[in-house]
């Protein structure tokens, strides 16, 4: 799912990693299958080709699981129980970078399935979540499927920048692991959250113990 999304959150588990030698780093299995139905469409069903992704990944001697995927966080129970492990949910700790950053007003850009999955836990926390409008979605979108076709170019990165300042919030959740490819936390004047980021920290305190 989103092989540069992936790949970027691989190099960031890296640095995440407090090591001096290639024996400090943690083991990863990585199972980057393009073939999983699109999260966006309303007639497909990721979360049975999930499931067997994690159960697969369960029997290669994984030990905890993480989706570099937002939106596929809206599969997350399929994914639990067909491989029977504990998953770190990308969803939970980005919210918690949230409230560390002392936002109360949260922009969240993302999927409209992310954008719920946002919406809920930020509430449940007692945030106030701020979204884009229909037009700003729709060019959320738009500019995604471009990231996701290769394109890093200058245009896309204005476009993306500009929904993301757009948003009258104390903080701003790249609530799609495609957004930091074109977007720079300086490029706001916000905190900007990387969810992804925020992941691979997490993974890296879990397997350090």
């Amino acid at each position: 799912m989103g092989p540069a999304a992936t790949l970027d959150f691989l190099a960031k588990l890296q640095a995440a990693t407090p090591a001096a030698r290639d024996q400090d780093h943690l083991r990863v299995l990585v199972d980057i299958n393009p073939h999983v139905p699109d999260r966006n469409a309303a007639d497909t069903e990721p979360g049975p080709v999930l499931a067997e992704m994690a159960r697969n990944l369960a029997r290669a001697g994984a030990q905890v699981l993480a989706i570099a995927c937002n939106t596929a966080h809206a599969f997350a129970d399929d994914v639990r129980r067909g491989s029977g492990l504990p998953l770190i949910d990308m969803i939970d700790v980005a919210v918690e970078a949230a409230q560390a950053a002392g936002a109360r007003r949260v922009g969240v850009v993302g999927t409209p399935m992310a954008r719920d999955l946002y919406v809920e836990r930020l509430a449940a926390a007692e945030l106030t979540p701020v979204l884009l409008d229909a037009e700003g979605q729709a060019r959320f979108m738009e500019t995604l499927y471009r990231i996701k076709g290769g394109d890093l170019g200058p245009a896309v990165r204005t476009a993306m920048t500009a929904l993301l300042r757009g948003l009258s919030a104390d903080a701003v959740v790249a609530g799609c692991t495609e957004i930091p490819l074109v977007v720079a936390p300086e490029a706001l004047e916000v905190p900007l959250i990387d969810a992804g980021e925020t992941l691979a920290r997490r993974c890296v305190a879990a397997c350090r113990g």
